[in-house]
């Protein structure tokens, strides 16, 4: 993902709830040849929660954002997951579902950035969320607000399901009931790794097993004959991979 510092014009100006942010929204959206491109700020287009809070020391500030998807993206038969950015809202907030913790006996909340990486942490499984806000969205440390779960506020002020683009090109809808998870979560103990049992604390207490009537292991289904990716209320809520080639300005990494 590139991040451009020269300021930028939007053709798209939304005024955020001064209270919030104390700054504009400035989102642009635009066709370059065989691209789709956004330009933003990161500044959502809806009220936010009080950052910094319980669970979350950081404050929202400005991000310089340019990226640029296919116009025209080509499902792969093979997913890539994704641990950083998974795509770009439609008012230029990044979602980005996964968090930079892992399971850490060591530490005070038995999770950390240094901890066993073969059990990353689910925000929704934790306690407290790592003071997500109302737009199921909070602050990294570099003052980046991001989704990682349903963009209320965003679906809010649609009128339609789109609400942004993967990092591969693909739309990504929110239909609410009208789709359904593939993921389901593991029954039994933990034979391994972290005592107890398997309870959403973890991504890898979740499973794949979905069939025809769920959406596949990337949240991707068929909307109006086209392959798109979704936002469910249920794991994962926001796709961990995609099927199609990543754009190189997205940030595959943590």
């Amino acid at each position: 993902m590139r991040l451009r510092f020269p300021i930028f014009l939007s053709a798209f100006l939304f005024m955020l709830n001064p209270t919030a942010a104390q700054e504009p929204s400035l989102f642009r959206m635009f066709i370059d040849g065989e691209n789709r491109c956004f330009e933003s700020n990161g500044i959502p287009n809806h009220e936010v929660g009080e950052f910094p809070t319980r669970g979350n020391p950081h404050s929202i500030s400005s991000q310089e954002i340019e990226v640029c998807v296919p116009r025209k993206p080509v499902k792969n038969r093979t997913l890539q997951k994704i641990r950083g950015v998974i795509g770009i809202a439609l008012n230029g907030v990044l979602f980005r579902p996964n968090t930079a913790g892992f399971w850490d006996p060591s530490a005070r909340r038995q999770h950390s950035r240094h901890g066993d990486q073969n059990w990353s942490v689910d925000i929704f499984g934790l306690r407290g969320k790592l003071g997500l806000d109302f737009n199921n969205a909070h602050v990294g440390r570099g003052g980046m607000y991001h989704y990682h779960g349903i963009p209320t506020g965003l679906i809010r002020k649609s009128k339609t399901s789109l609400v942004g683009y993967a990092g591969d090109g693909f739309e990504i809808h929110y239909l609410g009931d009208q789709v359904s998870s593939g993921w389901k979560l593991k029954s039994g103990l933990r034979k391994e790794g972290p005592e107890g049992t398997f309870n959403g604390m973890f991504n890898e207490d979740y499973h794949f097993a979905g069939d025809q009537n769920t959406l596949d292991e990337c949240n991707g289904g068929n909307l109006n004959g086209r392959y798109v990716y979704f936002i469910t209320k249920a794991y994962p809520f926001v796709p961990r991979c995609l099927y199609g080639e990543v754009s190189k300005d997205f940030n595959r990494s943590r």
